[in-house]
């Protein structure tokens, strides 16, 4: 009896060895999985929006997803003045539009990995997107210690922009007192504030020194195809 059960123990044992480095490997695969950025032009002055910024907060702390929201400016002359948005946004989506086979921007609308895009207020829509996702594999892409480190690879023959995102992570609630929404409280997931354009890559190894965010406020860095084209890689504090 001893020596079989000195046998099962022995078994059991390398059947838990090799569960463990399954389980470490597919952990160690789900840490090399590229981000998945999903981006939200929405606007507080836009009565179709409200879904889609609730679905971006369903997704906000999903593995794989980096989820931004993006406030525009055109909805600002229906009465309400959005208070998170910046031209710099708007032009941001306008920029998306062509590519997209777009003839102009519209709210909301949700672009994923820049490659494709859908209205947003419907989950499934979304997730089918980033299932459908088969984005090459762009340079490596790390943040750490103020700077941003960007591996060598094939770049895009015009090169690549290197974007600065700074957001911030969580939900916030904005009461409307205006406009379409008037006497709604809106509520927004990972906010962004600030949109910097940090250079370009080429395709060469690079280390860039990032400007510190502000107050509450987190750091993502995207390489993309110039013009709006599909994002490359992604990395988030």
């Amino acid at each position: 009896m001893r020596a079989k059960s000195v046998r099962s123990n022995l078994v059991g044992t390398a059947r838990g060895m090799a569960a463990g480095a399954l389980l470490m490997a597919g952990t160690f695969a789900a840490a090399a999985q590229p981000l998945t950025v999903v981006e939200l032009f929405t606007s507080q002055g836009c009565s179709s929006c409200p879904p889609a910024n609730a679905n971006l907060i369903k997704l906000k702390d999903r593995p794989g997803v980096l989820a931004l929201s993006f406030a525009v400016t055109y909805w600002d002359y229906l009465g309400w003045k959005d208070t998170f948005g910046r031209q710099e946004f708007t032009d941001r989506q306008v920029t998306y539009e062509p590519a997209l086979g777009r003839s102009g921007p519209f709210t909301p609308q949700m672009v994923v990995n820049g490659r494709a895009d859908t209205v947003g207020n419907q989950l499934s829509d979304i997730e089918t997107l980033i299932g459908k996702d088969t984005s090459p594999a762009g340079p490596e892409l790390s943040l750490a210690d103020g700077k941003a480190t960007i591996g060598a690879g094939t770049a895009p023959p015009d090169g690549a922009d290197i974007w600065l995102v700074h957001y911030r992570p969580g939900v916030v609630d904005v009461p409307v007192g205006r406009g379409e929404n008037s006497g709604h409280t809106l509520p927004h997931a990972n906010v962004v504030h600030a949109l910097t354009r940090l250079g370009t890559w080429s395709g060469e190894a690079a280390t860039l020194s990032l400007p510190k965010a502000g107050d509450g406020l987190a750091t993502a860095v995207l390489v993309q195809t110039l013009h709006g084209g599909p994002i490359l890689a992604a990395a988030a504090e």
